[in-house]
């Protein structure tokens, strides 16, 4: 992995006076309008006028470092925000978090960040040069909070958006966790089964001459086929494992899979609160903190991974610009968006306070998500038992009762 970092310098055209009065023109890198006149000073010139025609960059090339985990983000942005609103100056502030950073890669883009803010560069210019690490939310609130002198907090905003979306992603994972671990074992250990457990009885079964009810037949075909044809088993899933992986990828696949997730029964109720959460609470942090709707509305959409919703937001946008209000559009999204996100839209257009309103339905959304969650552990854990006992009951009537038909014959 490769890791760039970026130094904004920026390129003068200047005029200049020489000792013996002689009058210059040239192109100058420099950091700022006043290094250029130290610059020309040195060299025996006095600087007339100078305007900037070109910001170049200087690269420089950080090899084989890590990438920079969300929770290392919201420590950052959070301890940022603590330091500004202590009073301290974004360079110093920064200077303090690069000393206590562990990840190098993050303290390196740290001393590029400090290093443009002392050319004379903005914080959120140069969170822009690192797109991986700081998305349009966070660059676009920063640039936000530079303009209204309340940079502590939009950081303080960014950092709460942020850990918000990382716990809400967290608590969906946990909730499908323990199912997928338990289907697993149960692949796993029915496999080693089919291996070892049933040719033993098999050749018992031969033995015995006996007839075999279908369900016997099938385990004993089933592990005849893992037997002889294991390796190419094994090589097929790889393969379809692949082209799926790979097709997922495309825009077609993505399409495919959005579609999918929202019309499963047991989670599509839980995607479209999950995605109504994330639309409410990210268009809301980027109002309050001062960012026009039309672009809160694109970087919102850049957020949302789901192409259905950012239909939607796109339709938004484009009423928003024709001067229409951005309600009817959520309330004729029903399918995606609950009715009462369409409503309180519309209350907050009405009231003139959009973002607090939409503040309150992502807690709303959060709030029956993390229950959701919640009930889906629950009611998992019984169906999942239902599962075992059912795979558990079939192979041991299936493996039984040719030896019951046998003691009967007898």
């Amino acid at each position: 992995m490769m890791i760039v970092v970026q130094l904004l310098v920026m390129k003068f055209s200047y005029q200049s006076i020489a000792q013996d009065s002689e009058h210059k023109k040239g192109l100058r890198d420099a950091d700022d309008k006043f290094a250029l006149a130290r610059m020309l000073k040195a060299e025996g010139e006095m600087l007339i006028m100078a305007e900037e025609v070109k910001s170049s960059s200087i690269s420089l090339k950080i090899p084989f470092l890590t990438g920079v985990k969300i929770h290392e983000k919201i420590i950052f942005t959070r301890n940022l925000a603590s330091m500004l609103e202590a009073g301290l100056p974004v360079s110093r502030a920064l200077s303090v978090i690069e000393r206590q950073l562990k990840n190098k890669t993050l303290k390196d883009i740290v001393i590029a960040l400090n290093e443009n803010i002392r050319i004379g560069k903005t914080l959120s210019e140069g969170m822009k040069l690192y797109p991986d690490v700081f998305p349009p939310l966070c660059v676009s609130m920063v640039a936000s909070g530079e303009e209204t002198g309340q940079l502590s907090e939009a950081l303080s905003t960014v950092s709460s958006q942020m850990e918000k979306t990382y716990l809400l992603k967290k608590k969906i994972q946990g909730a499908l966790l323990y199912p997928c671990i338990i289907l697993i074992a149960m692949l796993c250990i029915g496999i080693f089964m089919l291996v070892y457990i049933v040719p033993t009885l098999t050749n018992t079964f031969k033995s015995l001459g006996t007839d075999l009810p279908a369900s016997t037949q099938f385990i004993i075909s089933a592990s005849d086929l893992f037997q002889t044809h294991m390796v190419l088993i094994f090589l097929s899933f790889l393969i379809i494992g692949f082209l799926v992986f790979i097709f997922s990828k495309t825009s077609s696949g993505k399409r495919f899979v959005d579609f999918v997730l929202l019309h499963i029964p047991v989670i599509s109720p839980l995607v479209k609160e999950t995605n109504s959460a994330r639309t409410t609470r990210t268009l809301s942090s980027l109002l309050s903190a001062g960012v026009s709707v039309v672009e809160a509305i694109n970087i919102t959409k850049d957020v949302i991974q789901n192409s259905y919703y950012k239909e939607v937001l796109e339709q938004a946008k484009h009423n928003i610009e024709t001067g229409s209000p951005i309600a009817e559009v959520f309330a004729q999204a029903e399918h995606l968006y609950p009715v009462f996100v369409g409503e309180m839209i519309a209350v907050g257009e009405e009231t003139g306070d959009l973002g607090s309103t939409l503040l309150k339905v992502a807690i709303f959304y959060e709030t029956e998500v993390e229950q959701k969650t919640k009930d889906m552990s629950t009611i998992v854990e019984p169906v999942l038992m239902l599962i075992v006992g059912v795979a558990v009951g079939f192979f041991a009537i299936s493996m039984i009762s040719p030896i019951y038909s046998v003691v009967d014959k007898i």
